[in-house]
């Protein structure tokens, strides 16, 4: 633990330094786009913070590799290296996009060779998925369903960054969730390459949220971009990928694992997922909305799950709060109900369930109670009597590249 701890403290450390760095140089030669129509922000804002998000992570990386108790990672080495190269061309595409605006389909064959890169170089892939009895992958399906789940979560991450502190502190609140996960399962079922891998890069990324967050708060002098957004997406999708696709068939047989309960069995497959449920749901949506419209993908709209909280009244610090409610939620109870199926604490999953379901009606309430300066807002003025039926719009956000 105390490895990984330190794996923390370093990125954080690099990360918040090498951000400050970026700022400076980014207001210095006008790195930043000018103030688009749908911005929130009035003044240019830079957005290459995911610059410092990558070194930092680089460095942690770098640094593992000279540390005796992260030896497991590099064996074999290309594993790593396929970790950093694949990052390296998504934060170089992320940047170049957040200065000049690339094609989507430019940056989409990019994220799939990224994918690439860690599925058949460093073979990490998702051999199989319990669905009734164990169904393995053939070699090219497993290569194929894995690359699209890494791209799918990049893209979800990535469709969430609209407002300040919104990435950054959703996904320090999913990988806390996974690294202390990652690291139980870890001990559950014995240590491997894979396992630690998972650990290493929830630890990672933990790091870089927390030095980061500091220059991404509202209000925020910097954005993460594309750079940072994708490469935390990616490295979260291959952290799940490494986990939830090396599960050996023995730990999710009940017996054999010690599980007091069948849930137990599907509870290390979905916590991985779970954890970046936001993201994906609000994918999804914007898929099919998009799609049912005869639009791509990936044009962008102001229907996105942030958006929508600001349309209920609630203003930006309140929305990112309650998306934060919403993930911590979520994955803690699923957490809870996966300690609860574990031997030293046998049958107890119904704590985590209780957890859940007060968290989750909470979490409605909050969401759909519209806030007070909304109310007094909507309210008719005796100054102003027409203002009653002036309509209130929320300030237009950036959508599909938002930072």
């Amino acid at each position: 633990m105390k490895q990984y701890l330190f794996t923390i403290i370093l990125t954080a450390t690099i990360t918040f330094a090498l951000s400050w760095v970026v700022w400076q140089l980014s207001l210095r030669f006008k790195l930043y786009p000018g103030i688009r129509e749908r911005d929130v922000h009035t003044t240019p804002t830079p957005r290459l913070g995911g610059v410092a998000i990558f070194l930092g992570i680089a460095t942690a990386i770098g640094v593992s590799a000279a540390n005796p108790f992260f030896e497991t990672l590099w064996i074999p080495p290309q594993t790593m290296w396929s970790v950093l190269c694949a990052a390296l061309l998504i934060a170089v595409i992320g940047v170049i996009d957040d200065l000049i605006d690339l094609d989507w389909m430019i940056k989409l064959g990019a994220q799939f060779l990224a994918a690439g890169i860690i599925t058949v170089w460093g073979g990490m892939q998702i051999l199989s998925l319990p669905f009734g009895e164990m169904i393995l992958f053939s070699s090219w399906v497993s290569i194929a369903v894995t690359m699209f789940a890494i791209v799918i979560v990049m893209n979800a991450v990535n469709f969430i960054d609209g407002l300040d502190g919104l990435v950054a502190g959703v996904c320090l609140i999913a990988n806390s969730v996974f690294f202390a996960y990652s690291y139980i399962v870890s001990r559950d079922i014995g240590a491997t390459t894979y396992f630690n891998l998972s650990t290493f890069l929830a630890a990672a990324l933990i790091g870089a949220c927390i030095g980061f967050l500091p220059w991404n708060w509202s209000p925020a002098r910097l954005f993460m971009g594309d750079s940072g957004a994708l490469v935390m997406g990616l490295l979260m999708a291959t952290s799940t990928v490494v986990l939830t696709g090396q599960w050996p068939a023995s730990a999710l047989d009940p017996e054999e694992f010690g599980r007091s309960q069948l849930l137990g069995a599907f509870i290390p497959i979905l916590l991985p997922i779970v954890v970046v449920m936001l993201p994906l749901l609000d994918f999804g949506l914007a898929v099919f909305r998009r799609m049912r419209a005869g639009k791509s993908p990936f044009s962008p709209d102001r229907k996105h799950l942030h958006h929508r909280m600001l349309d209920l009244g609630h203003r930006d610090r309140d929305a990112v709060l309650i998306f934060y409610a919403w993930t911590a939620v979520i994955s803690l109870a699923l957490l809870l109900m996966y300690i609860g199926t574990r031997e030293d604490w046998p049958g107890q999953y119904w704590i985590g369930a209780i957890f859940g379901a007060i968290g989750v009606a909470a979490c409605l309430v909050v969401t759909l109670m519209p806030s007070r300066r909304a109310a007094a807002a909507d309210a008719p003025s005796i100054e102003s009597p027409t203002s009653a039926s002036a309509p209130t719009e929320a300030p237009d956000r950036e959508t599909l590249e938002p930072r």
